[in-house]
């Protein structure tokens, strides 16, 4: 069976990178038709990916997967017309192919340019969520990149369904249909072939839990853009505004508890606390948040004790971690402490505690009186995100089509020669 995979990623690498090569000069309007005829199919095919999704969850039910991970899943109409939506936004976005990121002369005589361009061939590695498969593929094509997609076992169906769409589009344009393919298999070892697939795969995005990324970036030969963790924290200051940190922490919690961007602690600084009491924390009771907290906010009837990994764990869940501090410095220092570097707000009126809030923390989304579940390339008006980038290398937050290209250098000069 080795052999029999090691064979299947060849044969698919081989195909990306053929497709790559004539796809790093296809025409804006080519790939934007491409797009737009994906989402027209997608709307008329809903009812097979629909019915394609109620077999995945069916499957996923009977292994036990957890609500939040249920919810990940799950697929209905509203959430296939952003699908649609998404793929429209990209489509009629800026082609960053070609841009000139900077250009310049020489006293030498050369004229020089910077100039976007694809990185060739991506592989996305992902567990439950099926509408990756039309993000990635659709920011990879705008971008000028081929794609490799590696859905997971849980969304297998939903997934082949809507890969079918995106064929259906290249098909349409008249662009190579292995641009975008989706591995038809389920079986894991072909992780790790494209982990080691350094002859086809440029870069790999991994999507999904703190188990498939810690895998793939301790076996990835391939270099990799990844999130370990969305340990997202929402701070309370003294001078926040009552009813703008009411609304915001309950929709940063609670809108969708199993996305990255789902707040898993609550900082309240001890004035605020002073001033507005539990509000705060009740809000969450009410909501059906289990909060986990220590010291004068285990008073607050329905709380529990937090255990000393809560804080700097990532629940994807309705529970929540809860601290009081002094001050944005020490708050600060719990995030540098206990943060994965993906998103982090701050919650206040006064704008040199922001601007402390902003300067002396560095993950790649930092926020100001906001939910933490904007943090999604969508929501930053990159029509969709093939993932959140906490490294600090080429990518950070969303990656969208102009994060999924690198850049050439074009000199020209006029029978210049040095010397």
């Amino acid at each position: 069976m080795g052999g029999q995979i090691a064979d299947l990623m060849a044969d698919i690498g081989a195909k990306a990178r053929a497709a790559a090569a004539d796809l790093a000069f296809a025409g804006s309007e080519r790939k934007a038709a491409a797009l737009v005829s994906a989402a027209e199919a997608v709307w008329r095919r809903r009812q097979e990916i629909l019915d394609a999704n109620v077999m995945d969850l069916a499957a996923a039910e009977e292994k036990g997967l957890s609500p939040a991970l249920l919810d990940r899943l799950r697929l209905d109409e509203t959430r296939i017309r952003g699908i649609v939506d998404s793929l429209r936004t990209v489509a009629e976005a800026r082609d960053p192919v070609g841009r000139v990121l900077a250009e310049w002369d020489r006293p030498n005589g050369l004229h020089i340019q910077r100039v976007a361009t694809p990185l060739g061939v991506v592989g996305v590695i992902y567990e439950s969520r099926p509408n990756v498969t039309a993000d990635a593929g659709a920011l990879c094509l705008k971008s000028g990149n081929a794609v490799i997609l590696r859905g997971g076992s849980e969304s297998f169906e939903t997934s082949q369904a809507i890969h079918l769409c995106m064929v259906e589009g290249l098909r349409a344009a008249s662009l190579p249909e292995a641009a975008i393919q989706l591995v038809p298999t389920r079986d894991r070892a072909m992780v790790t072939e494209m982990l080691r697939a350094t002859d086809f795969i440029d870069v790999i995005v991994p999507r999904g839990g703190k188990g498939l990324v810690g895998l793939v970036q301790k076996e990835a030969r391939v270099p990799v853009f990844a999130h370990l963790e969305g340990i997202c924290h929402v701070y309370a200051d003294r001078d926040a505004d009552l009813e703008k940190a009411r609304a915001v922490v309950l929709n940063a919690k609670t809108r969708r508890t199993g996305v990255c961007g789902a707040a898993e602690c609550l900082l309240i600084d001890w004035q605020f606390y002073t001033r507005h009491g539990a509000v705060l924390i009740e809000d969450l009771l009410a909501a059906g948040v289990e909060v986990r907290t220590e010291g004068d906010l285990l008073k607050i009837p329905g709380t529990t004790q937090a255990a000393p990994d809560d804080f700097g764990r990532e629940f994807l869940d309705k529970i929540i971690a809860a601290k009081l501090v002094d001050g944005v410095d020490e708050a600060i220092a719990h995030i540098r402490k206990y943060g994965s570097n993906h998103t982090e707000a701050i919650l206040t009126e006064n704008d040199a505690t922001a601007q402390r809030f902003f300067e002396r923390l560095d993950s790649a989304i930092l926020m100001r009186n906001a939910s933490t579940q904007f943090a999604d390339g969508g929501e930053f008006g990159m029509g969709g995100e093939i993932g959140i980038a906490t490294g600090k290398l080429h990518a950070r937050g969303p990656v969208g089509a102009e994060q999924l290209c690198s850049f050439k250098y074009l000199v020209t000069g006029d029978g210049t020669i040095r010397t």
